[in-house]
């Protein structure tokens, strides 16, 4: 049994991974993985239900006519283009059967571990169903092409935006760096999740990157305070993650040891766009917030 405190974490981790990276109105994480592999022979898909707030964002941008049901999200209730799109689901619990049956589609496309049950439902009712599990940039490209051959469209002008986020040229990874999602455990990414992926492309030589741990998240590595300080990174990124006190990361012995404090070079990233893609302009800020902490362009 997972003490509350982490199994609250694991939780508040697998909804976000549903949620990516573009400026301007095409705008925009992963291993991409289908239930139902859409296909070129496929029937497009006219009535689409994304249980997740970034496939709900992409496919809006691809076509807006084709989304009649979307996850409730607080990104996405702070976009005026999705208030008339009927929710499905409020917050972090599972979506509702009756409502996404009630809108007809003939798509439904979920997150991998946490939709499964709901999307096995609608499958027995003859929904053709699509799951993702974003963890790398490439697995966003992948997403959105994926859903662009569901809905019969273009995803070109879309995944050209998205390389307005990333550096011009790949930078060196020369600046060591750790994130920490959670206190209680440590937990930090490593290269197989979004944020690892994302920390590499901008300069960051995460010192975690390469570890490899037993914790229950996919893409996470659980560290010892004792950890934290031997590596102590030239650069700390602490993740700002709803319900949390940032603040409570100074009462550790270790705090004001590590080379990152005492240099001052201690950033915070929000949760969104940073850990969990959440949404297209999540993603840019996120990308702009790290081509300023590295010095990328």
């Amino acid at each position: 049994m997972l003490p509350m405190k982490l199994l609250r974490i694991v939780i508040i981790l697998l909804t976000l991974l549903p949620l990516g990276c573009t400026p301007s109105p095409p705008e925009t994480p992963t291993t991409d993985t289908a239930t139902n592999e859409a296909t070129p022979s496929a029937p497009v898909a006219t009535r689409v239900v994304a249980l997740t707030s970034i496939t709900a964002d992409i496919i809006h941008r691809l076509d807006s006519t084709r989304l009649v049901g979307i996850a409730g999200s607080r990104l996405l209730d702070q976009n005026k283009a999705f208030q008339d799109i009927p929710r499905v689901s409020a917050g972090r619990t599972q979506p509702n059967l009756e409502k996404i049956v009630a809108l007809e589609p003939d798509l439904a496309f979920g997150a991998v571990g946490f939709h499964d049950r709901v999307l096995e439902k609608l499958q027995s009712l003859g929904v053709e169903t699509m799951t993702t599990e974003l963890d790398s940039w490439q697995a966003l490209a992948e997403l959105t092409r994926r859903l662009a051959t569901a809905i019969q469209a273009d995803p070109e002008p879309l995944l050209r935006s998205y390389q307005q986020c990333l550096p011009s040229q790949p930078p060196p990874q020369e600046i060591s760096t750790v994130v920490l999602v959670s206190r209680k455990p440590f937990l930090s990414p490593n290269k197989a999740s979004w944020a690892g992926d994302l920390i590499g492309r901008f300069g960051a030589a995460s010192l975690t990157a390469e570890l490899q741990g037993q914790s229950p998240i996919k893409g996470y590595v659980t560290l010892s305070p004792e950890k934290v300080l031997q590596f102590n990174p030239e650069r700390l990124i602490l993740v700002n993650v709803e319900g949390e006190n940032i603040d409570e990361f100074k009462s550790e012995p270790f705090w004001k040891d590590l080379r990152a404090v005492i240099n001052d070079r201690v950033y915070l990233m929000d949760y969104y766009g940073f850990v969990n893609p959440g949404s297209l302009d999540a993603i840019a800020r996120a990308c702009e917030q790290l081509k300023l902490l590295y010095g990328t362009k």
